[in-house]
């Protein structure tokens, strides 16, 4: 039997891995075996007639592991990861306020250097996707390209097309760049291993009717994605009513914005025509649950939106990178916002969760025939979860337990395109705890300089001024 030693899955391959189970779309599944190759799973099925259709490879036996999707992220802002903190407590449309004068405050080594760290705590995470929903830093994209790359993560890389005036309305001209760049954005990454190019429009309001049309189409065209801020916020909501008499989901649809190609992020406040609307185009949602108790106005009918069969994936919106606690918190939401009222107490079980964290995941950010399942052919993007601790030994119900009692510490690795790229804890190949501590200097700089308004003062500052009444 072989002790899980990193030599014997640090490097290009092949290798024949024989866990104790594989997570399966259908759920556990014991006596399986993997064949990963060229970055792709070569075959997954019954371990006995694995190991005969492959007698030139060796079996890396895996005890008390198992073999795992690796998580997808649908909604990330890698270059805002300097600040995280500086959300908490803060009402709602904090992108005016903290996101937008900070991203405004990195010049390429700082944006770089945060897109990486966010990068890092994706992989700590079992994170193997991020789709990052563009950035308003004003370096090239590509620095951020670059940095999920280094990292070794699957990045859907989105490219802000916003050209609307500050106030909504059309500038009465067309930047003639917007086209041209979202055309050469969606066309610079094909055939790379892990950059997927995306476009993105902040709020449906920050771009011309033109343009909303014509990324939707561009999008489509290319098999690729257009990722939308929408619905997120009450006052978002009444600007559109006000200007368009259409809240925002309705006014997309009404410009034939929605479908398959779209992925709204957050989709927080939804009518049930606007549920109808997504279901019959085919529109893709992120469910960002943390984003919805930290900085949200209210949670996404996401229990509705699987039973109904709309297409959603999970989020963080770089809230915190661990896949265990997202799937956790997108139940515990649901349970708190709609299970309790109706004594619901199942709230979608443990699967559900977990098939949107990964499969669901990797369909909602247009990568469902790439990657989020252990299945020949696809892309090997996995974990190997340590299922010897305390929180998971004593399973009977696995798909519950990874939601409930699952986190990053029982991750052992995290393999992405069939390489090793985190082993307990630690990037390979590159110097994570030096990134750490670069990250550390520049934030504090990029911080001080830009021109954050917070409403929220600090945790002490709160505790000083309760304390005093």
């Amino acid at each position: 039997m072989n002790q899980l030693i990193r030599d014997l899955l640090d490097g290009p391959g092949p290798f024949l891995l024989v866990p104790d189970a594989v997570l399966l779309p259908e759920g556990p599944a014991e006596g399986m075996a993997v064949v990963v190759a060229e970055g792709s799973f070569l075959a997954v099925g019954d371990a006995e007639e694995v190991q005969h259709t492959h007698p030139h490879l060796d079996p890396v036996r895996l005890p008390g592991h198992l073999l795992m999707p690796g998580f997808v992220d649908a909604h990330h802002h890698l270059t805002q990861t300097f600040g995280s903190a500086l959300a908490y407590g803060e009402p709602s449309e904090i992108f005016r306020r903290v996101w937008v004068p900070l991203e405004g405050a990195l010049d390429e080594e700082s944006a770089y250097t945060a897109a990486k760290l966010a990068a890092l705590e994706a992989l700590r995470g079992g994170f193997t996707t991020v789709t990052d929903a563009g950035n308003r830093t004003g370096v090239d994209v590509d620095v951020v390209a670059s940095a999920a790359r280094d990292a070794g993560i699957r990045c859907v890389l989105g490219l802000i097309c916003d050209d609307a005036l500050p106030d909504g309305t059309d500038p009465g001209h067309r930047r003639p760049s917007t086209a041209e760049r979202a055309e050469k954005h969606l066309a610079r990454y094909e055939g790379d291993a892990l950059v997927h190019a995306s476009l993105a429009v902040s709020i449906p309001e920050a771009a011309t009717t033109a343009t909303l049309q014509r990324t939707a189409r561009l999008a489509a065209e290319a098999g690729a994605t257009v990722q939308i801020h929408v619905n997120e916020h009450l006052a978002g909501v009444e600007r559109s009513l006000v200007r368009h008499g259409l809240r925002p989901l309705e006014h997309l649809h009404h410009l034939g914005v929605l479908g398959p190609q779209l992925l709204a992020a957050h989709a927080t406040l939804l009518t049930p025509r606007e549920l109808t609307l997504l279901a019959d185009t085919g529109t893709a949602v992120s469910y960002n649950p943390v984003a919805s108790a930290w900085k949200g106005n209210a949670v996404a009918p996401a229990t509705t939106m699987a039973e109904r069969g709309i297409r959603f994936g999970l989020g963080t919106d770089g809230t915190r990178g661990d896949g265990f606690r997202l799937s956790e918190a997108a139940e515990f939401a649901q349970r708190l916002a709609y299970g309790l009222a109706t004594g619901d107490s199942s709230c979608g079980a443990g699967w559900t969760w977990l098939e949107h964290a990964t499969r669901g995941g990797a369909d909602a950010v247009g990568l469902g025939a790439r990657t989020g399942t252990i299945a020949t052919g696809l892309a090997a993007d996995f974990l190997l979860v340590d299922v010897t601790t305390p929180e998971l030994a004593l399973s009977w119900d696995l798909p519950w337990e990874l939601v409930r009692r699952g986190n990053r510490d029982q991750i052992s690795a995290v393999f992405v395109a069939g390489r090793l790229r985190l082993w307990r804890g630690l990037p390979t190949g590159w110097d994570g705890p030096a990134l750490v501590g670069q990250a550390t200097v520049l934030a504090r700089a990029a911080v001080e300089r830009a021109p954050i308004t917070r409403v929220h003062r600090t945790s002490t500052a709160a505790r000083e001024r309760g304390t005093a009444r």
